[in-house]
């Protein structure tokens, strides 16, 4: 296996109940040539001390301290200030096993196009976990399977076939530098999104695991995906605009035109976590923001004219409310939120 260096970049914000635990899973890799970032995104806690002090310590650990700015602007300064020849992200709260580093970087060949991918774990509060693989079936892909059989299943799927999140990966450089400029600091919920899609796009090798879940991923119910939040609309709104440009920059003709329709799909399943978050979490105002949103101009069109393939129960019961949006439907969304969260 060659050498490679390494860059793990890790976004921090006010994280000090969780930071110690990530870094010290990152200083107990078992892969050596290994550079650790740790972007203080203008933390109110001690996380920035923290960075500090564990750079005092290791001289793998790198502390950059900036203006609040979230955690798109916090991992890609991480990235300019970086020097290795592959990158990988790990959130703050989250943390990995001793081995992921090192098992992983044994399939990179040096390519400058090219994903190593893993799996990951849920861990939750109350100590129960579940592992979470690529529905991508493990093995390598070139850059013939790529544009054949990966590329057409990114988009419009119920289910992921390959996860969008940026960590849990080892990614050649040059995917992240060009293709980082489609992630914008404003989208806060699918960011993610911004970057993995034109990478996996432009992607010419991707490496699967065959189920290894060397990422925790810690489970926080305060977080904006699991709280009633009014941004998250207008958050989707411009996550589906990015997504449309992406892909009319990275494909023409009639591929263009399949890619966009399932951009439209995409649309709808991310429109259900709009409609799951104010059922939850919004006990005043919900009745009247799902109704307002469900019978927008903008979603009967969406709906109207894109067909989707549902599966799970819940999705069900979401798009029922977003084809019928009446009181009777969005009361039954209410109550099979309550119940759901409730035993969960």
């Amino acid at each position: 296996m060659k050498d490679y260096k390494i860059s793990i970049i890790v976004p921090v914000y006010n994280a000090e109940k969780y930071l110690k635990k990530c870094v010290d899973s990152l200083l107990d890799q078992t892969y050596r040539n290994l550079e650790i970032l740790l972007i203080d995104d203008g933390s109110k806690d001690a996380g920035g001390k923290i960075c500090d002090g564990y750079a005092k310590k290791d001289a793998r650990i790198c502390t950059v301290h900036k203006e609040n700015g979230g955690l798109v602007s916090a991992w890609k300064k991480g990235v300019e200030v970086s020097s290795g020849q592959y990158l990988g992200f790990v959130d703050s709260d989250d943390w990995v096993d001793p081995d992921m580093v090192e098992e992983m970087a044994e399939h990179l060949t040096g390519g400058e196009w090219e994903i190593v991918a893993s799996d990951y774990v849920l861990e939750r509060d109350d100590g129960s976990k579940r592992f979470v693989w690529q529905e991508l079936p493990p093995g390598e892909y070139l850059e013939r399977e790529m544009k054949e059989t990966v590329v057409p299943n990114l988009l419009g799927r119920e289910n992921r076939y390959v996860a969008m999140s940026r960590c849990m990966k080892l990614i050649s450089r040059t995917l992240i530098e060009e293709n980082q400029k489609y992630s914008d600091p404003a989208i806060v919920v699918g960011e993610d999104s911004t970057i993995m899609l034109p990478a996996l796009i432009d992607c010419k090798r991707l490496f699967v695991m065959d189920h290894k879940a060397y990422y925790h991923y810690r489970y926080i119910k305060e977080s904006m995906v699991h709280k009633s939040d009014s941004r998250l609309y207008g958050n989707i709104q411009m996550l589906v605009k990015r997504v449309q440009q992406i892909v009319k920059d990275k494909f023409s003709g009639e591929e263009q035109s399949q890619r966009l329709k399932q951009v439209d799909q995409e649309a709808v399943f991310w429109m259900m976590l709009v409609l799951k978050n104010e059922a939850r979490g919004n006990k005043k105002g919900y009745r009247r923001n799902i109704l307002d949103i469900c019978k927008s101009a903008e979603v009967r069109k969406l709906i109207k004219n894109t067909p989707v393939d549902i599966r799970q129960n819940a999705n069900k019961l979401l798009y029922l409310v977003m084809k019928y949006p009446n009181h009777l439907t969005v009361s039954l969304l209410r109550g099979a939120m309550i119940w759901y969260y409730r035993k969960h």
